[in-house]
């Protein structure tokens, strides 16, 4: 029986009945939030790259959006509409659309996501509304793989080592130079935002920039002061649930309709799977030089305001592609635009998250330039990267989560 089936009552008994109607509908889980911790898990569990683990989240989070807004028709259907299924349970439908995405995308996770799917099915009463959920969850899956086709994920990697013949290299392969060519969600395309070149290594710009990480990032840097340490080793994690674990800050509020995060986390995924295309291709553009190799041959780099400092090492482990942009700020600025687009005139709540690196601890902010602003701090603090690059990544997340919003959100 729906709340309108009651209201056509009249009576004190059918005013008790709404009532008990409207307090089980408050205590109901959300399963748009509940299985986006659920890959949280998954994801973390076996240590997924952060690039495969956010086109997984995409596929997901797109396929529980077209399930659940099939069931509630809260917003326009999309290209890959599917029939209305207003009968069905919405939590079956999450959970079939997300195994069913997460099963081409994690291809290797295959138990943990068949568990994660058993034991969310094993708790929804049998009947009509149930399996009606699970078949529209799993045509939501296959509408979205179908629409996407071929995004390029599988593009076999050929990175062609700089050197010269019989000299030695460090042989470690950087991570993902063929990931520009993928099929990007929202973007026209790679190259759509990339930004332009680093500073010139004779500019005061790029002595300023060097000396700041080379002074505040070092291993055993003197002048990073203790709470600069407390961040800088916070945001030395950078997979997707602790951003993921941000917007569920703002999607568990009270009051959230179960649709809207689904919408939400479409978005959001999606420019995320999005921004690591933008800057992968950024990145491999401009090769430049991260702090580790520019601080040890600061003597080639015809600079007078820049001394070498043979055994510097960052703070943290330095990652695996070039310096230019910042992955990491890229991916705060577009999540914090989608969360602000999707707030439209509403105040945002505290924004929180909690860090692995950190031990668990959890950091709270007022807004989400403020977030922002910790993490392109945190990265010269890590000594990963020079401040012109985090605020490079920074402004192009915020244009791509501003094109998600006005793609997926503001329409």
């Amino acid at each position: 029986m729906t709340i309108a089936d009651l209201l056509r009552r009249r009576g004190p008994a059918a005013l008790i009945a709404i009532a008990a109607w409207l307090a089980a509908d408050a205590t109901r889980a959300d399963p748009v939030t509940e299985w986006n911790a659920r890959i949280d898990d998954i994801v973390s569990a076996a240590n997924v790259p952060n690039h495969p683990a956010t086109r997984a989240y995409a596929y997901a989070h797109t396929a529980i959006y077209e399930a659940l807004n099939a069931i509630t028709r809260r917003y326009p259907a999309s290209a890959s509409a599917l029939t209305a299924a207003p009968g069905a349970a919405p939590e079956a439908a999450a959970a079939a659309a997300a195994r069913g995405a997460l099963l081409q995308t994690l291809p290797a996770q295959r138990n943990a996501i068949e568990s994660a799917y058993t034991a969310a099915i094993a708790k929804l009463p049998e009947g009509l509304a149930r399996q009606q959920g699970i078949e529209l969850g799993e045509r939501a899956a296959a509408a979205v793989l179908a629409q996407r086709g071929d995004d390029g994920a599988g593009i076999a990697e050929q990175y062609r080592p700089h050197t010269t013949a019989g000299v030695y290299v460090p042989t470690a392969l950087p991570l993902v130079p063929q990931w520009p060519q993928r099929k990007p969600w929202l973007m026209t395309s790679a190259s759509q935002f990339r930004p332009g070149a680093p500073p010139t290594l004779s500019s005061a710009t790029w002595a300023r920039d060097l000396n700041e990480v080379k002074a505040y990032g070092g291993r055993n840097s003197t002048q990073r002061t203790p709470e600069q340490t407390e961040i800088a080793r916070f945001w030395e994690a950078s997979g997707p649930p602790i951003y993921h674990r941000v917007a569920r800050s703002v999607a568990d509020a009270p009051g959230r309709e179960p649709t809207r995060n689904a919408r939400l986390f479409a978005a959001l995924t999606q420019a995320t799977d999005d921004a690591y295309i933008a800057i992968f291709d950024a990145k491999y553009h401009y090769h430049f030089w991260r702090p580790i190799t520019a601080i040890r041959n600061a003597d080639l780099d015809g600079n007078d305001a820049t001394e070498r400092d043979p055994s510097w090492q960052p703070f943290i482990n330095t990652p695996m592609h070039p310096e230019y942009p910042c992955a990491h700020c890229i991916i705060a600025a577009t999540v914090t635009s989608v969360l602000q687009a999707d707030a439209g005139n509403e105040p945002l709540p505290m924004l929180s998250t909690t860090s692995p690196t950190a031990g668990g601890a959890t950091r709270r902010w007022a807004t989400p330039e403020d977030l922002v602003r910790e993490v392109v701090n945190a990265r010269v603090w890590d000594g990963v990267h020079y401040r012109t690059s985090a605020e490079a990544g920074a402004a192009m997340g915020r244009r791509i989560g501003g094109l998600a919003g006005k793609r997926l959100i503001e329409p």
